[in-house]
């Protein structure tokens, strides 16, 4: 069983995603939260657009509960201040959007003729 103490630097798995942050596995005996606002520098609108379940991250221990075997970590202390976490694109681009922005805005235009 693995010990942790604030300030070490470990790798997390991130099993599920809450709008108020992630919720990760460091090891058999022990899990953590990142809170969103220790997930980057900023504000950050949504979550999942910076993490996925199933990512593994670096981490920082901010504080450990032994009783409960419980970890409050953050991303953001180990990308640096200036770093900034890219944002994945999908293969689609805006295709959906050229695709179907001519048909919504036919839809929108016959709801207020209505």
């Amino acid at each position: 069983m693995a010990s942790y103490k604030a300030g070490d630097i470990t790798k997390a798995s991130v099993t599920d995603i809450k709008p108020y942050g992630a919720f990760v596995c460091l090891d058999d005996d022990y899990s953590g939260l990142i809170h969103i606002s220790e997930i980057a520098e900023g504000y950050i609108k949504n979550i999942n657009d910076f993490i996925n379940v199933g990512d593994e991250l670096n981490v920082k221990v901010l504080d450990v509960d032994e009783e409960n075997h419980h970890v409050k970590l953050s991303t953001k202390e180990t990308i640096g201040k200036t770093a900034k976490m890219k944002i994945k694109e999908t293969k689609l681009g805006f295709k959906p959007l050229q695709d179907n922005l001519d048909k919504w805005v036919d839809e929108k235009i016959n709801e207020i003729d209505k």
